[in-house]
């Protein structure tokens, strides 16, 4: 979630063009079927650094408004951290194929549930423990860092590595940055907000986890961006159940969203995890009438 709806338009497209925002087909750059299509989104994640007049913050140029916030800018990315041999690595580890989602969901037998837990508790553990040092002060880096440490320790493989040539442990997205930041040397800074994904690769299975931390003391607009994109995800979790519609869940959350007048990104998609990190189904967080049948026939 990010911005007032009225701004979205006007913003993203003098980064990215309008091409963006209403392309023939909406699905398909999210998904990953073209090669080379998750670095791009990489890529643009970091286009997307910059933005919080889309997100809370209203800057301008270089400063906000009360002069005392520069705009978010790359540090400088230290190099890839070693992982011992004797960890599994998942397929698309040095391999030359730029990964996407699968094709066709996963259906798994009870031990491949069994190991999913086990991945998916081992994230959690890993996610409370890294949102313990957002302060001011702590770089990016130093998070990837211990969290990197942390999923080696218990055996298992920080999945973001390697993935798509993504050069770090965890995804680290403070402020602006809608998703996919790569930690770097930039500190924390008092007021700002950070999104932590972690995702590891344990017994074959991957367990995928973020959630978004407040650092220091953050301006009222900045909280309510963070609770109401929670309550947008629990909301959409407590409706599904068996024989709900996909689409279903990007209703409720745009519904809630707009009751607060904020937006929805539409340029990334919820999906689901097991043996491949990234599955079907695809989820989008906007409504649409026809998603069930654009994910089911995308090709």
């Amino acid at each position: 979630m990010a911005c007032t709806s009225s701004l979205q338009p006007r913003l993203l497209s003098s980064f990215v063009g309008d091409s963006l925002l209403h392309p023939a087909n909406p699905l398909r750059p999210l998904l990953g079927r073209n090669p080379g299509t998750f670095h791009a989104s990489l890529q643009l994640s970091r286009t997307f650094c910059n933005l919080a007049d889309l997100l809370f913050n209203r800057r301008k140029q270089d400063d906000l408004l009360n002069n005392k916030r520069k705009r978010l800018r790359p540090g400088k990315v230290s190099p890839c951290l070693h992982v011992p041999d004797h960890i599994s690595r998942p397929p698309y580890v040095n391999s030359s194929h730029s990964p996407g989602i699968a094709s066709g969901p996963e259906v798994h037998n009870e031990r491949g549930i069994e190991c999913m837990q086990a991945s998916g508790k081992l994230a959690a553990q890993v996610l409370e423990y890294a949102g313990t040092l957002v302060k001011p002060g702590t770089k990016t880096d130093e998070i990837d860092k211990a969290v990197h440490q942390m999923i080696i320790d218990n055996g298992a493989y920080p999945s973001p590595l390697g993935y798509g040539g993504f050069p770090k442990s965890v995804c680290t997205s403070v402020n602006e940055c809608i998703c996919h930041g790569i930690p770097d040397s930039r500190e924390l800074e008092d007021g700002d907000i950070i999104n932590i994904d972690v995702t590891v690769y344990l017994n074959g299975y991957h367990g995928d986890t973020s959630a978004t931390f407040l650092c220091g003391d953050v301006d009222e607009e900045a909280k309510n961006l963070v609770q109401v994109t929670r309550e947008c995800l629990y909301r959409a979790i407590s409706i599904c159940a068996p024989g709900v519609e996909f689409n279903q869940i990007g209703k409720t959350i745009h519904d809630h969203a707009d009751k607060f007048q904020f937006g929805v990104v539409r340029q990334f998609v919820g999906h689901g995890v097991g043996k491949v990190f990234h599955a079907d189904p695809v989820i989008l967080h906007f409504r649409s009438v026809g998603a069930c049948y654009w994910v089911k026939h995308l090709q």
